[in-house]
């Protein structure tokens, strides 16, 4: 967050020793640490949904095994798996240390990325503006101005989003792109913008090398953030470079090159064969589906960041940053690789941020700003109450009725008679994104791996869809269970139990029922 003020006063008594020097919060770290606490109880309060199943897996297995992990979700290999990314390794050995499963890690993890976020956005926002007030409405452009419908994806930092998502991955590698950035802004601008961002130790080369270090773990933490973080920082340094050619051109060759070698040395799973890999893409086609509904507000940012196309030319780092973002959004739509598409909630910072500092002017303002203001604190409402009000606000404090988080059924009833490992095949769609976090593994993987053939996991579904079909005769259910080493079945009430199954438990929220199977 941003740096406190110092102030002096007059100094009496014991004070007059110490020169009367106090320290006074800004009012980013006042907010920020507000919004800090809020998001953290919001975070805690929501049942863990979606793909944290996965991420609790993934620990879970680190802490098993941390050298050579199995599969995260099936009874199979796991090298080369882009799961297991320096964050991840990190969650394990912590895992290890403490005794914590994979869902507490989760938990923990929340208000620890939501921490580097919130001082990555303040030291990003310094390099932009000394304006005290821009960080603060930064983060309050960022987590309202989105769309009036909701957007619920990994990365995306609205409200709501964030009360599912800041266990994830990615939100810790957003935090770490706006470290990123803030540093490759103050070694493109001239040396006073250090001051603003860095230690002493970290000027010169060995400052980009570790700069580049930094865009080399993001890179191995969250691939498609990565992206972002480097259009970003390529849109600092064009924009912002001042200096002999040949020097900025050795300097950053210095940050590509330990990027490069930081992200290749990481033993674990090899980050540029996923360059190639398109099993992921299909469903990530959705993401252009109703941008207009799921963005809108944010183009409010549109006038601020044109002011300062007009004031600063096209070298402005937000415009260049804005364009760049746009153009990968563009080829992900054009060429068919819609995952490229994750960067659309990155795309909306520089139209946020450029607000941000823009309404953070000192008054008086003009007839333009005033406007603006007034529109962007309509907008923020807006956006509050249709979509993400119901982040913050409990359901049993909420007089209105807003939208909630998904409140998704947990699976302790189920994973107590199930030891770690053991192979289960599941039906419904909450278990089969949540059983795996708990230690057993799924039959068949439900997403793609690159530590596993997409055709051996299309088998593999193929393989339970016989083994639920209602015609599925005795002995073609054995065969499957020897083949797949299946020990339980976790069935909605959709699915009838197989006559060799026996019953062990079942919910009494969601109906479904656990049975053994297999010798």
């Amino acid at each position: 967050m941003s740096v406190g003020v110092l102030t002096r006063r007059p100094a009496r008594g014991a004070t007059a020793l110490y020169g009367g020097r106090t320290w006074r919060p800004s009012p980013y770290q006042v907010f920020g640490f507000l919004f800090w606490l809020v998001m953290s109880l919001a975070y805690w309060r929501v049942p863990l949904c979606c793909d944290a199943g996965q991420h609790a897996a993934v620990v879970e297995r680190l802490r098993a095994d941390l050298l050579s992990p199995r599969h995260p979700t099936g009874d199979l290999p796991g090298a080369g798996s882009p799961y297991y990314s320096p964050y991840a390794v990190a969650q394990g050995v912590f895992a290890r240390l403490t005794g914590l499963s994979g869902w507490d890690v989760l938990r923990v993890a929340g208000p620890v990325n939501l921490l580097v976020l919130l001082t990555g956005i303040g030291r990003f926002t310094r390099v932009l503006t000394p304006r005290p007030w821009a960080p603060v409405l930064a983060l309050a452009a960022m987590t309202l101005l989105w769309g009036t419908e909701r957007a619920w994806w990994s990365g995306y930092l609205g409200l709501m989003s964030m009360t599912g998502n800041l266990g994830y991955p990615s939100a810790f590698a957003i935090g770490l792109a706006f470290w990123a950035w803030a540093w490759t802004a103050a070694r493109a601008r001239d040396a006073r913008a250090v001051r603003f961002v860095g230690p002493n130790g970290l000027r010169g080369f060995a400052g980009y090398a570790v700069l580049g270090a930094l865009y080399g773990v993001i890179l191995l933490v969250h691939p498609i953030t990565a992206v972002a973080a480097v259009t970003g920082g390529v849109a600092f340094v064009a924009g912002g470079q001042r200096g002999r050619r040949p020097a900025v051109l050795l300097r950053w060759a210095l940050t590509g090159t330990t990027a490069l070698l930081t992200a290749l040395a990481w033993p674990y799973f090899d980050v540029f064969a996923l360059a190639g890999d398109s099993s992921v893409d299909a469903m990530h086609r959705r993401l252009y589906d109703g941008l207009a509904g799921h963005f809108w507000l944010a183009l409010l940012g549109v006038p601020a960041l044109w002011l300062r196309g007009r004031r600063n030319g096209v070298r402005d780092p937000l415009v260049l940053m804005f364009a760049l973002d746009c153009l990968v959004v563009a080829y992900g739509w054009v060429s068919g690789h819609y995952t490229y598409g994750r960067i659309l909630g990155l795309t909306l910072v520089p139209l946020q941020f450029a607000l941000a500092v823009e309404l953070a002017a000192p008054r008086p303002w003009g007839a333009g700003r005033r406007v603006l203001g007034a529109v962007t604190a309509v907008a923020a409402c807006a956006g509050f109450l249709t979509v993400q009000a119901g982040a913050v606000v409990p359901r049993a404090l909420d007089p209105v009725g807003f939208a909630q988080p998904p409140n998704w059924p947990s699976y302790d009833w189920a994973a107590r008679y199930m030891a770690p490992g053991e192979v289960v095949i599941a039906d419904g769609y909450y278990a089969v994104h949540l059983i795996a976090g708990y230690g057993p593994n799924l039959a068949a993987p439900a997403w793609p791996d690159a530590a596993l053939d997409e055709r051996e996991r299309l088998r593999r579904l193929a393989d339970v869809r016989a083994y639920l079909a209602p015609e599925s005769t005795r002995a073609e259910r054995s065969a499957i269970v020897r083949r797949h080493h299946v020990r339980w079945l976790l069935l909605t009430r959709w699915h009838r139990v197989p006559e060799e199954a026996v019953v062990v438990a079942w919910s009494r929220r969601t109906g479904e029922v656990l049975a053994r199977v297999g010798p």
